[in-house]
């Protein structure tokens, strides 16, 4: 016989097979109550580590997403700056005074003779017609607009 099976014959183990006591083996452990609450508490502990880490990790992805994000808003302002300037440019050569002359010889059009060109007289100091210097009134007797009207004047 090995001797780990003589002591457990002479151990006076409950079940053993040599042993004197005929109740089965049934071993009855109290729960130490200070055991639990600990075992509690470093679970509570652990799952809020665990929400904290879960949450920090959320918000560095969502960093990350906003950081792409922008950057791709920054791109698409850059290219919008560069298309407004060559608008900017395209504008400028379209309202080129040159460009315009030659587009209208093209449909036909030539520079009007000196007899063609009428100065607004409103408009030219010195003038007979009302000036930019001449006070904007109007004179009318009580009944002018009536006769007029009626055509007795």
């Amino acid at each position: 016989m090995s001797p780990r099976a003589s002591r457990s014959k002479s151990s006076g183990w409950a079940g053993d097979a040599g042993s004197t006591h005929p109740q089965a083996a049934r071993f009855h452990r109290e729960s130490d109550r200070r055991r639990l609450r600990a075992m509690a508490a470093s679970l509570a502990w652990a799952g809020v580590l665990v929400a904290l880490i879960l949450s920090v990790v959320g918000l560095r992805v969502q960093q990350v997403r906003l950081s792409y994000r922008l950057d791709g808003l920054r791109s698409a302002r850059a290219e919008l700056e560069e298309r407004q300037g060559r608008l900017r440019v395209e504008l400028a050569s379209l309202k080129s005074l040159a460009r315009i002359e030659v587009k209208a010889r093209e449909l036909g059009m030539v520079p009007p003779a000196r007899d063609q060109v009428r100065i607004a007289r409103e408009f030219v100091p010195g003038g007979n017609g009302l000036s930019s210097r001449a006070p904007l009134t109007a004179s009318a007797e009580p009944g002018d607009l009536g006769d007029r009207l009626q055509g007795t004047r």
